[in-house]
């Protein structure tokens, strides 16, 4: 299937293909039409089922998805996603307590919008996340392993452990196992604070959000020999920061 193409005298860009997912048709059908009115490339979905069915047709560059629908709901969807693909995502809730909101961003969603809302809103929401992930580096091929060895150390991704060369467990917070596997999915790349925040937390205003700086300080003391001159988590001054181990497979 052809992605429609913006007609540009310097460069041909592909048109985002936005899918939203909604059980309400009410919704579904009059915001699809809004978005391609304003040249963006909508599919619909009802539910998980018919999401994964057009997920597996087209490449999709964002996912509108609604927390609120029979069967598996929009959080389920999104942990599903964070755990197969880094396609955006931004979550339309009924919800107005906090934190229902909390929930959706720890698990990886990029923004979400409250009904009612907005069209114009929504879109211009949209356009910011695609901007964002679109500057963002693409992790390594590799990222879809589910063991990965560095130094000293085995992340498994599936289980959320980090094992020791001695067999024993680390425990890690959550921010912290996300901050650790954005480096493993991207070895040897300088990453900066700002795209550090947006790998890992999607919504970078949240005021609860403490800083990338010290979110690296706590990794540190965990998985370094000597936290105070780190070997593994490197600072590049002026840049951000690196992983300079090496990643590999763990075959056990």
């Amino acid at each position: 299937m052809r992605l429609s193409v913006r007609r540009n005298p310097q460069v041909m860009e592909p048109t985002p293909h936005i899918l939203v997912v909604d059980d309400s048709a009410d919704i579904r059908e009059p915001l699809a039409k809004y978005l391609a009115k304003k040249g963006l490339r909508v599919s619909t979905a009802d539910g998980g089922q018919e999401m994964r069915r057009v997920m597996k047709t087209g490449a999709i560059d964002l996912v509108v998805l609604d927390i609120m629908m029979p069967g598996e709901d929009g959080l389920a969807l999104c942990r599903m996603m964070r755990e197969t693909t880094d396609v955006p995502v931004i979550l339309l809730t009924a919800m107005v307590e906090e934190t229902d909101r909390v929930v959706g961003l720890e698990i990886g969603a990029d923004d979400y919008v409250t009904k009612p809302f907005s069209p114009r809103e929504l879109l211009a929401r949209i356009k910011a996340v695609l901007r964002r992930s679109r500057g963002l580096p693409r992790a390594a091929p590799s990222a879809e392993r589910n063991r990965l060895r560095f130094d000293r150390w085995i992340l498994d991704t599936l289980r959320r452990e980090l094992v020791g060369e001695d067999g024993v467990a680390v425990p890690l917070s959550t921010t912290e196992f996300r901050l650790l596997t954005v480096f493993l999915e991207r070895p040897r790349m300088v990453l900066t604070r700002d795209q550090l925040l947006d790998l890992t937390s999607g919504r970078s205003l949240e005021p609860f959000e403490r800083s990338i700086d010290n979110q690296v300080s706590r990794l540190r003391k965990k998985i370094e020999s000597d936290p105070k001159n780190p070997a593994i988590i490197k600072t590049v001054w002026g840049g951000g920061y690196v992983l300079a181990a090496e990643v590999t497979e763990d075959g056990a």
